[in-house]
């Protein structure tokens, strides 16, 4: 891990097929699917038990630490045989869910050529006489400038329900298809969060794993998010903990309107647990913070002004190019996604009013930081879409990522912590269930 933030796409899957070279008696690699694009799905599995656990990397384009976390605890099995044979289980690891975002998120990482870029949106220190950098440290300037992340149902993690017309994504189909043949004991579903804090969403209450969780976390000083609202129709355990309710609907609806069944909810009918485990990239220590606001409805109009007046300054940026049409797919990809979120402000803010936000300090952080988030994601991916040669929209994007990083004095998680979070909570859970 040294010198880079993350590996890229590629350097992932050569690095698995090395592995499993080197250790073909521990480790096995196969194809379980393809993507839109042809892409292959590769499944890395360890260990040869009639149960099985499986964990889902890549899930959405622009959190690229699940699939070096589970190459990575990949890896230590093969080590240490033992650490997996304790728990008589087979451990299924996809790499990448979704390998065709990847590709265009994994442009922060790298050129358009390929290379790295060693200077844009990279700070690190060289290492003495050794002509290599300690780990790279990224800046939200440089993850922004290349950001991608697709619209909503274009995520393969949700597939629509069976009344929409939309057909269901091929990676939707490989990741349900699997599910259905390992019936795993627990299914992690790894991701990343790009400011803030870290927490776990499960599908049914595991005794201890709360516990277990916040020493994790304590122990490496990542915070946790006090009460998230993703999920927040959930249940707040304690903090940094949400459990799905019993009564809660199979079905999710996201602002853009777009209805899906989550995979981790489908994998329910083989009595599977399912766990989301979201790891920062940057910190904020003020998400923790559990002291009570004054007046909570302030908090939400004050960060509802930020999301909807930042729409609206961009639209007025975009309005001022001119009739610019996105051309190539990527373009178009960018564009989309770009769009929807330009447009689903008056929802969010719909759902942030029908809820009980911004109680505590951590909250209102939480909510300061997706309203400064979500248009800066969209500013990001639109100036991508038009093609460059914009400068309105590079200085929204420069001044909105500064701004963000400034506001919360968000700190870079260094990736072995992003790492080791997600490992000790699998590692844990999964001697909870087994």
């Amino acid at each position: 891990m040294r010198g880079t933030p993350y590996p890229t796409l590629g350097e992932l899957l050569r690095r698995a097929r090395a592995t499993v070279a080197a250790r073909p008696g521990a480790l096995r690699l196969r194809a379980v699917g393809t993507s839109r694009a042809g892409r292959p799905l590769w499944l890395l599995s360890a260990g040869h038990g009639p149960r099985h656990i499986l964990t889902v990397a890549g899930a959405h384009a622009n959190e690229p630490v699940g699939g070096v976390t589970s190459l990575s605890l990949a890896e230590r099995f093969a080590r240490e045989p033992a650490l997996l044979q304790e728990s008589g289980c087979t451990w299924n690891f996809l790499l990448c869910l979704d390998p065709d975002g990847a590709s265009l998120a994994g442009r922060w990482l790298t050129g358009r050529s390929g290379e790295r870029l060693p200077g844009e949106g990279l700070q690190g220190e060289r290492l003495p006489g050794e002509g290599r950098v300690a780990e790279a440290t990224p800046t939200l300037r440089g993850y922004y400038r290349r950001f991608y992340r697709p619209a909503f149902a274009a995520q393969p993690e949700f597939p629509p329900v069976a009344s929409d017309p939309r057909p269901v994504m091929p990676e939707s189909e490989a990741l349900v298809r699997l599910i259905d043949e390992l019936r795993p004991v627990v299914q992690f579903s790894l991701h990343g969060v790009e400011v803030g804090g870290s927490f776990l969403q499960l599908t049914r209450a595991v005794p201890g794993a709360a516990a277990a969780y916040r020493r994790i976390a304590a122990d490496l000083g990542i915070p946790l998010e006090h009460r998230p609202f993703d999920g927040m129709g959930w249940l707040a355990e304690s903090p940094g903990v949400l459990v799905l309710p019993d009564s809660s609907p199979t079905e999710e609806r996201d602002p853009s309107g777009f209805t899906s069944q989550a995979t981790w909810l489908y994998a329910m009918r083989h009595g599977t647990v399912s766990a989301v485990v979201e790891a920062p990239f940057w910190s904020v220590a003020g998400v923790s913070d559990p002291r009570p606001v004054a007046e909570p409805r302030r908090e939400v109009a004050e960060a509802s002004e930020i999301l909807l007046g930042r729409a609206k300054q961009l639209e007025a940026v975009v309005g001022e190019l001119g009739p610019r049409s996105p051309e190539t797919p990527e373009e178009i990809a960018h564009f989309t996604a770009a769009r929807e979120l330009m447009d689903i402000g008056p929802g969010v803010v719909d759902t942030w009013n029908s809820a009980e936000l911004a109680t505590t300090v951590g909250n209102s952080v939480s909510l300061g930081v997706a309203a400064r988030r979500i248009p800066l994601r969209a500013a990001a991916m639109m100036r991508q879409a038009l093609g460059g040669g914009a400068p309105a929209l590079d200085t929204l994007v420069e001044t909105w990522a500064r701004e963000l990083a400034s506001t919360f004095d968000a700190r870079w998680v260094p990736v072995a912590d992003q790492i080791e979070l997600q490992i000790r909570t699998m590692l844990a859970l999964a001697r909870a269930l087994v």
